[in-house]
C-alpha cells in the first residue's frame, strides 16, 4: 500500500531537515524560517511542520508555542549528560560486539575506517556521517537493537552539539586511530579490550568538547 503523499514528503523533509541541523548548516542558536525552507525543499509547511515536530521529538529541535522552532546550543552539562549515558551504552554494544561480530560486520568497519582517512587526508571538514557510519557498524556487529535505537538518539545529539565547534584537526586524528584500535580488538573477538578503548575514545571526546566550550 502507498503511504500518503504528506506522510512521504514529511519523512523526506525529516531525513533532509536533520541533515541540515546536523551539518550545521542551520547553526546552534537558529530559528527555523519554515517560509524559506519550505520553500527551499519545494513542500508546503504543513509536511515540514510534521518534521520540526518529529526533530523536536529527537532533541534537535527546541519547538516553542507560537515562536517556532530553533536549533539547541550546547552547554557543559548537557555534554557531561549525553556522555553518561553514551559511554553506558556505547561500552556495552562493544562489548557485544566483540562477542558477535562476523567477518562481515569486520570488513564493514574497516571499509569505513579506510574511507574515514581517506577524507581526513584529503583536508576535507571530516562529516558527521562518517563517524555515525563507523559507530553504526560497530551497533549492528553488536546485534542489539534496543541498545542501538538508543545510541543512535543519543549520538546525533552529539554530532548536532559538535556543529557548532571548530574544527580540531589533531582530535579529528586520535579519533580515527581510536576507529582502527576498535576494529582490531573486535576482529579480535577481545571484549575487554574492545570495551577500554570505546571507554578511552568517549572519554576523550568528551574532555575535547568540555574544552572547547570553554570561553
Amino acid at each position: 500500500m502507498t503511504p500518503p503523499v504528506h506522510l512521504s514528503l514529511a519523512g523526506q523533509a525529516v531525513d533532509v531537515l536533520r541533515d541540515l541541523v546536523l551539518n550545521g548548516e542551520i547553526p546552534p542558536g537558529t530559528r527555523v524560517n519554515e517560509v524559506e525552507l519550505a520553500a527551499r525543499l519545494g513542500i508546503s509547511r504543513g509536511p515540514l511542520r510534521e518534521a520540526i515536530r518529529h526533530l523536536a521529538s529527537e532533541q534537535l529541535l527546541v519547538l516553542v508555542p507560537h515562536r517556532g522552532a530553533h536549533v539547541p546550543t550546547a552547554t557543559a552539562a548537557d555534554v557531561a549528560a549525553l556522555f553518561e549515558l553514551r559511554t553506558a551504552l556505547e561500552c556495552a554494544a562493544a562489548e557485544l560486539a566483540a562477542a558477535r561480530r562476523t567477518d562481515a560486520d569486520v570488513a564493514r568497519l574497516s571499509a569505513v575506517c579506510a574511507e574515514s582517512r581517506r577524507t581526513h587526508h584529503s583536508g576535507e571538514r571530516f562529516p558527521h556521517h562518517l563517524d555515525l557510519a563507523f559507530h553504526r557498524a560497530l551497533l549492528d556487529a553488536a546485534r542489539s537493537p534496543h541498545i542501538a535505537e538508543q545510541v543512535r538518539l543519543v549520538q546525533q545529539r552529539v554530532v548536532l552539539l559538535r556543529s557548532g565547534l571548530a574544527d580540531d584537526p589533531p582530535h579529528q586524528r586520535a579519533s580515527l586511530d581510536d576507529h582502527d584500535a576498535l576494529v582490531t580488538a573486535v576482529a579480535a573477538g577481545d571484549a575487554e579490550q574492545a570495551t577500554a578503548v570505546m571507554r578511552k575514545h568517549l572519554a576523550r571526546v568528551r574532555a575535547q568538547m568540555l574544552t572547547a566550550l570553554r570561553p
